[in-house]
């Protein structure tokens, strides 16, 4: 599962993070074959918005649309809602992806905030940490 902050780094291409963000897409795109990339669904429409907003619709769809050629969508339903909300993870968007990742069997995140996601059950990488665990395996 891929959190939020990151798709947000690849859009803005955010410095310094977009150099580690934007390997991890380059590795998925190329990888597909041993590693499947999910975000779920709230993250894509909040992405829209957040693109659009700043940018045009146009990009915003461009680059959702970019995204779909890698990434898998993983639904948000009332069961994972109600999970969120019982979660201990404090914050609820980091929560809905948790449940959300642990509801479909997807076993990691990456995201900048690891400390975000302290109390889940999943492992979770940094960026930095993503790439060097793929650069030993």
């Amino acid at each position: 599962m891929i959190d939020t902050n990151i798709i947000l780094d690849i859009a803005f291409k955010r410095e310094p993070h977009y150099k580690n963000t934007g390997k991890i897409l380059f590795y998925i795109e190329n990888h597909s074959e041993k590693i499947k990339a999910y975000l779920t669904a709230t993250t894509i429409t909040d992405k829209y918005y957040i693109v659009a907003k700043d940018k045009k619709r146009d990009t915003a769809l461009s680059f959702i649309r970019d995204l779909l050629y890698i990434i898998d969508i993983v639904g948000v339903d009332k069961t994972i809602i109600f999970a969120a909300l019982q979660s201990e993870l404090n914050d609820f968007e980091d929560a809905v992806q948790d449940c959300s990742a642990i509801n479909n069997g997807i076993q990691n995140i990456i995201t900048r905030n690891k400390e975000d996601f302290t109390g889940s059950i999943l492992d979770i990488f940094t960026p930095i940490e993503f790439l060097n665990s793929i650069a030993h395996s």
